[in-house]
């Protein structure tokens, strides 16, 4: 008895710490984002650059994902593990401290990216060996809600302390997180790779041109940067190559970067397709959201994060409650209800985005569409990689994690660039069909949309034009007013069709058999 007592304690503290790695790893980039002009001014530096080292450090954390997962299996999931959280640390301490922009390129962006390659695909093995059953599903589900919840209060989090502290703080803070972590990692057992050691060299270069191709494109079209088709382009017919050849070196019974026998387990397949739709559900929505908050209702950053907070609380407490309460139900039927609920929360929020007057206009369908987050944060984990033999599985949780990556990359790119295509094009036409606006302005604003089209507030759109007199002032603020709004509804509809899909795979998910825990996990709890 006295065994088993001590079992679940241990398991806690391993639950909580891989938990808060995650959130540490999802915040940092959130922490970068809403600190670009406080480090743009201490470093006396460009936007461009702060920006150019956030896309440097996604693209090498995409690019070389599927790579590190395999070195993970050859140096050790736990070493990988590690080492991924102290690149992390690295660079955490690195923008505590950097008095420059060369410093945070290269141990940030580069270190950190690295790092993240190896952490994410290893932290998914380790919960896969350390966790059976119950016990196994109820850690996927915090380390999701870990996950969600970092997404969301993220940006919130970051701000007041850059607001009213300093970036350095937030960023020594969470250095101080990881520090705690490392501390920790001694309660992980590693798990031992089985399989082959060898490296698949030309996969590894596919599969990191493709991906990076991929990723360099979408983060290109994200900052409106030329040659958007061409590094699209490439990256796909790298992967399709990647495909190819493992293919090809399968048959011959070759050493592969990935087995690409995976990709027949319909769990696996249904699974990383759920993942790449919620984080494009999850991408489009945080994106969307803020915007409409801060410049349609003009929300200060703490009054944002409050109005969000619906979403992030129920996604961070509906998690919890399925990992720790639904275990008897379907992974496949709550990811089913998951995605319907997202896809209602999204569907109640689009005639509501021209007629709020408040944050409090979207409770109801941010709650229903957090809901529904965390339904799917709790399940897909467990549900794609339930099934994987642990030789297989750091391959396994590094398509998975690249499939989040892409997925959320895809949304915050398609929905913002959508947004700001929409607005240029409703902008235009509204003025031209004005009646107030002389045809000789008409022209000139059309012009200057199509060139620097760019989501203002009414306030300070009227700065700007406050020499026009004062029927032509309300007509432009009028149509800026109108075009925002019928941007955010459009850019909304980005999550809102792949919750759909996301709905539809998971009838299909519902007709595979269920995977169920093993009867020894049965005594692990997790408090």
């Amino acid at each position: 008895m006295s065994k088993v007592a001590v079992k679940p304690t241990n398991n806690s503290k391993l639950s909580l710490l891989l938990a808060m790695a995650m959130f540490v790893l999802v915040v940092d980039t959130s922490l970068m984002n809403v600190s670009i002009t406080a480090v743009t001014h201490s470093l006396h530096t460009t936007v461009s650059g702060v920006q150019s080292a956030i896309a440097l450090e996604a693209l090498i954390s995409a690019a070389f994902i599927l790579i590190n997962s395999k070195v993970g299996d050859i140096i050790g999931r736990k070493r990988a593990y590690v080492l991924g959280l102290m690149a992390y640390g690295v660079g955490a301490l690195a923008m505590t401290l950097a008095q420059n922009l060369s410093t945070i390129i290269f141990f940030w962006a580069i270190i950190g990216g690295l790092g993240a390659s190896l952490l994410l695909p290893a932290m998914q093995s380790l919960i896969h060996g350390n966790f059976t059953g119950t016990a196994q599903k109820k850690t996927y589900a915090l380390v999701g809600a870990a996950s969600a919840i970092a997404a969301a209060v993220g940006p919130l989090l970051g701000g007041v302390i850059t607001t009213y502290l300093s970036y350095r703080v937030a960023f020594f803070l969470e250095f101080a997180v990881i520090v705690i972590v490392l501390i920790g990692s001694k309660l992980i057992k590693d798990v031992k790779y089985t399989g082959p050691r060898k490296i698949d060299y030309v996969g590894a270069v596919l599969s990191v041109f493709g991906m990076g191709g991929v990723v360099l494109g979408i983060l290109a079209w994200q900052e409106g940067g030329k040659y958007v088709g061409l590094y699209i382009s490439v990256g796909v017919i790298m992967l399709l190559l990647f495909a190819k050849w493992l293919v090809m070196q399968d048959r011959k019974n070759n050493i592969t970067l990935i087995d690409p026998k995976l990709f027949k387990v319909h769990n696996f397949r249904l699974g990383i397709s759920g993942q790449m739709m919620q984080n494009i559900v999850l991408g489009g929505s945080m994106i969307a959201l803020p915007l409409f908050l801060q410049i349609s209702l003009e929300y200060n950053a703490m009054k944002t994060g409050l109005s969000i907070a619906p979403l992030s609380l129920s996604m961070f407490a509906v998690a919890l409650y399925a990992g720790k309460r639904l275990t008897h139900i379907k992974s496949s039927t709550l990811i089913k209800y998951g995605f319907a609920s997202t896809s209602l929360g999204l569907l109640i929020l689009l005639p509501i985005i021209p007629r709020a007057e408040s944050g409090w206009s979207l409770f109801f369908p941010l709650l229903i569409l957090g809901s529904g987050l965390g339904l799917l944060v709790s399940q897909l984990n467990n549900f794609t990689l339930a099934p994987i033999k642990e030789e297989r599985i750091s391959e396994a949780a590094g398509v998975n994690s690249a499939a989040g990556s892409f997925g959320l990359s895809f949304g915050l790119a398609i929905a913002g660039g959508l947004m700001l295509a929409v607005l240029s094009l409703s902008f235009t036409n509204l003025t031209n069909k004005s009646t107030v606006i002389p045809q000789s302005q008409k022209q000139q604003i059309s012009t200057k949309m199509e060139t620097s089209a760019e989501i203002v507030s009414n306030t300070h759109l009227q700065s700007s034009i406050s020499n026009q007199p004062e029927n032509i002032q309300h007509e432009v603020l009028s149509i800026n007013k109108k075009a925002t709004h019928r941007s955010l509804q459009i850019a909304l509809l980005v999550p809102l069709f792949a919750s759909i899909i996301g709905t539809f795979n998971g009838f299909r998910m519902e007709k595979l058999p269920n995977i169920k825990p093993s009867g020894s996990a049965e005594a692990v709890a997790l408090g």
